[in-house]
């Protein structure tokens, strides 16, 4: 599994699972899983913090999945796309399942000979989240914090895209890629437990005065 994570304007996007080439005829048929459901993954690790996510079986129920694309790093031309009946995108028992057709156009038949060949080989989702839970744990013995995260209710699916990203290079680029997204907002809440803490400590040792 690979996994590349990054904040924009709300839209949070995640490499995971293989895309590959299924088919030979001319509708050049790819597919692959953009995420997979109540396995948890890194999303961001430091010596003595991480965020640990995991997204909810249930969190694409309801989600708006009207127009969805499938891009190339999420970004330029459309390859495929659910209005045309060019894409699918299905969540299963396992996770969000998305099949591309991609022999409509010159630029999608090579992306198809691309993954065909294994020089893309990942696939990604763009999504906003509509509904969420995090637990901070602390291990006192260990001196490290993890915070999980559950993403239990996406409200939008923008894209499934094929990605390059090289696997190496995930966790790192997805550290320095989140910015104030994700990232800052659990330091800040662990930041608001550490507090809070503090003072349910002094507010004891006065009492015991």
């Amino acid at each position: 599994m690979e996994l590349r994570t990054k904040l924009d304007n709300g839209r949070e996007y995640r490499n995971f699972y293989e895309i590959r080439a299924e088919g030979e005829a001319e509708d050049m048929r790819v597919e692959g899983y953009a995420t997979v459901f109540d396995t948890p993954y890194v999303l961001y690790s430091e010596p003595d913090y991480q965020v640990i996510e995991q997204i909810d079986a249930k969190a694409f129920d309801g989600c708006d999945m009207s127009d969805v694309i499938m891009q190339y790093d999420h970004r330029g031309r459309v390859f495929a796309r659910t209005k045309n009946n060019t894409l699918t995108v299905e969540p299963d028992d396992k996770g969000l399942f998305s099949v591309g057709l991609l022999g409509g156009t010159d630029i999608g038949r090579q992306l198809y000979q691309e993954i065909k060949g294994g020089y893309t080989d990942k696939m990604s989702f763009g999504f906003k989240v509509a509904e969420e839970k995090r637990e901070i744990i602390e291990d006192y013995e260990e001196g490290k914090t993890t915070v999980m995260r559950t993403i239990t209710k996406i409200a939008k699916l923008y894209d499934v895209s094929a990605v390059s990203l090289p696997a190496n290079d995930a966790t790192e680029i997805s550290a320095r890629s989140l910015g104030e997204g994700v990232i800052a907002e659990c330091k800040a809440e662990r930041l608001r437990a550490i507090e809070h803490q503090k003072e349910v400590e002094k507010i004891r040792l006065m009492m015991e005065v």
